[in-house]
């Protein structure tokens, strides 16, 4: 009956608790509201249970995982936008990192199997992880949420973090965000490297790294395309790009910081190269978001 009628009359407690046990083994995400000491069963029962918090009972009130304050149902919407908007941030505050953090292992592990010298310095790396991973992922917090976010069906309670394909899109990207450096590293060394060992590819291979993941964090915002999104609506994300490129800048342009850092001044030509390769997430993950989110490209 739960299936077809939309109004129960004259349920007792326990009616109202296979009610929601109905709903839940049909597949369904079950929210239950009430005030009363009979609710609290299907309180309990239910995926959320919505409490009253003026006329509601304390029976009711413990019982449930949600407490509407001010008794309005309209609260109850903006409760759920605010948790969807928490959790998609956590996500993309996850997918950042990872990736990004998966580039940095890749970039190093790969030139160790193939004999190469070490393309980033210690140093060099804890200057990524401090700097570029960190101040992007605390913007990617403060996203504002999807203008579609109500729109979506529930997601399963059951659900991982990972799930709808996250995971392998994590790897892939960091995939690309190690290959990047590497080849940054490579161009640098075969091109540009005579007469000064390594210097010139780690520098770029440490620029290339370290701005690249400050564009990726954009890529972050949303699951659709970049184009929808108002480019303005982070003011967070934009500073923490300034912020970042500019740090980078002048790690590698002033004399004293390059020292400390093992890099070496860049030539116009240099810095070309870098910027173009530090851009290319843009465009390749642009890709990757029509293959595999072809409704949302």
């Amino acid at each position: 009956a739960a299936e077809t009628c939309t109004v129960f009359a004259r349920v007792a407690p326990e009616h109202k608790v296979r009610i929601v046990k109905a709903f839940q083994k049909s597949g369904n995400v079950v929210a239950m509201t009430g005030d009363g000491v009979n609710d609290a069963p299907a309180l309990k029962t239910a995926d959320i249970g919505c409490a009253m918090g003026k006329s509601g009972t304390e029976v009711a009130k413990g019982a449930s995982d949600l407490i509407l304050t001010d008794d309005n149902f309209a609260t109850i919407v903006e409760a759920v936008r605010e948790g969807r908007g928490i959790y998609d941030n956590i996500r993309k505050a996850v997918h950042f990192l990872l990736s990004s953090n998966i580039g940095e292992i890749l970039t190093i592990f790969v030139a160790m199997l193939l004999g190469w010298a070490a393309p980033l310095l210690p140093i060099q790396l804890l200057w990524v992880n401090l700097v570029t991973d960190s101040l992007p992922a605390i913007a990617l917090g403060m996203e504002p949420a999807e203008e579609n976010i109500m729109e979506r069906p529930p997601r399963k309670n059951t659900g991982s973090l990972f799930g709808d394909g996250l995971g392998g899109r994590i790897l892939l990207e960091g995939v690309m965000i190690g290959v990047l450096a590497l080849l940054a590293f490579g161009i640098g060394h075969v091109y540009f490297d005579q007469e000064n060992g390594y210097a010139v590819g780690r520098t770029m291979a440490f620029a290339v790294l370290s701005l690249s993941q400050l564009v990726h964090a954009f890529n972050m915002r949303g699951e659709g395309s970049l184009g929808k999104l108002p480019f303005c609506s982070n003011k967070w994300l934009l500073m923490a790009f300034v912020v970042g490129v500019a740090l980078q800048c002048v790690v590698i342009m002033m004399p004293p910081l390059a020292g400390v850092f093992q890099v070496v001044p860049l030539n116009g030509e240099q810095w070309l190269l870098t910027a173009a390769l530090a851009l290319a997430p843009l465009p390749l993950v642009e890709l990757e978001k029509a293959v595999w989110h072809p409704k949302q490209k």
